[in-house]
């Protein structure tokens, strides 16, 4: 049957059923023998028309996904503070930078491993953007290195600032170690490749406590947490938050969308 011949159908019975409408009232339009009728009708069609599903399927789970990032985006504007302005947190980019890209990482994280070359990628191609990286060990209980990685990395930003920070960061990815493979001689070779050959033994455990209920409030709830917005005026619009990895593509939509003003 087709669509049309379906709806005239339903029409059709509608009327020959004295169907009427009353606002203060309404009447049963349809007898249960009816009711059924119309649903094996409606079951039928969609059993010969299964791209109807497909169609259905794809608008609800885009609904969903904009209705998640209004959540994130409002959960965004009451963390602003902890997200931009804890000097403890690494960042590099310019001061007078228009969108901050921030993620929530965790070194032997599999998707943030794959995420990472995507980000390098963008800071090469957009240096005007300010980056900030929220360390958040997520696996610390199962991985060591996990954490050794974490608290080394914010001693090589205390004691040698954003660049010497940034290589860390990526050499510690770029030895392709994650999922319990990261070694300690790996942490170590990425402090030297940062110019950091003898790291001080500072305890950051407090920072990274702070980080992880900042993403707890935040509503993530693994890693990599990737957040979008502008430095100033930020609205739910010019908000984009990914709860997982991303491509370099999709992260430089997200950086225009934050210059977008309303």
């Amino acid at each position: 049957m087709k669509a049309n011949k379906l709806a005239a159908l339903v029409v059709t019975t509608y009327i020959s059923f004295g169907f009427t409408a009353h606002a203060s009232a309404p009447q049963p339009v349809f007898s249960p023998e009816q009711e059924a009728r119309i649903g094996e009708i409606a079951a039928e069609y969609l059993v010969a028309h299964p791209s109807i599903l497909v169609t259905v399927s794809q608008k609800l789970q885009a609904r969903q996904q904009e209705q998640q990032q209004k959540i994130f985006a409002l959960s965004v504007m009451e963390n602003q503070a902890a997200l931009l302005h804890d000097p403890d947190t690494p960042v590099a980019g310019p001061d007078d930078a228009k969108v901050a890209v921030i993620e929530f990482f965790d070194y032997q994280c599999v998707f943030c491993s794959h995420f990472a070359p995507e980000l390098e990628k963008v800071m090469k191609a957009q240096p005007d953007v300010r980056y900030f990286f929220k360390e958040w060990p997520i696996f610390g209980s199962r991985w060591d290195t996990s954490l050794q990685a974490a608290q080394l990395g914010l001693s090589v930003w205390k004691e040698k600032g954003a660049q010497a920070y940034v290589t860390y960061h990526n050499a510690v990815y770029a030895t392709g170690h994650d999922e319990g493979a990261l070694t300690t001689e790996d942490i170590r070779e990425a402090a030297v490749k940062a110019g950091v050959s003898e790291p001080a033994k500072n305890d950051h455990t407090a920072l990274l406590e702070k980080n992880s209920n900042l993403a707890e409030s935040l509503g993530l709830t693994g890693t990599p947490g990737i957040i979008v917005m502008p430095l100033s005026g930020a609205t739910p619009d010019t908000i984009t938050v990914f709860p997982q990895a991303v491509t370099a593509g999709q992260l430089q939509a997200a950086i225009r969308k934050a210059t977008q003003t309303h």
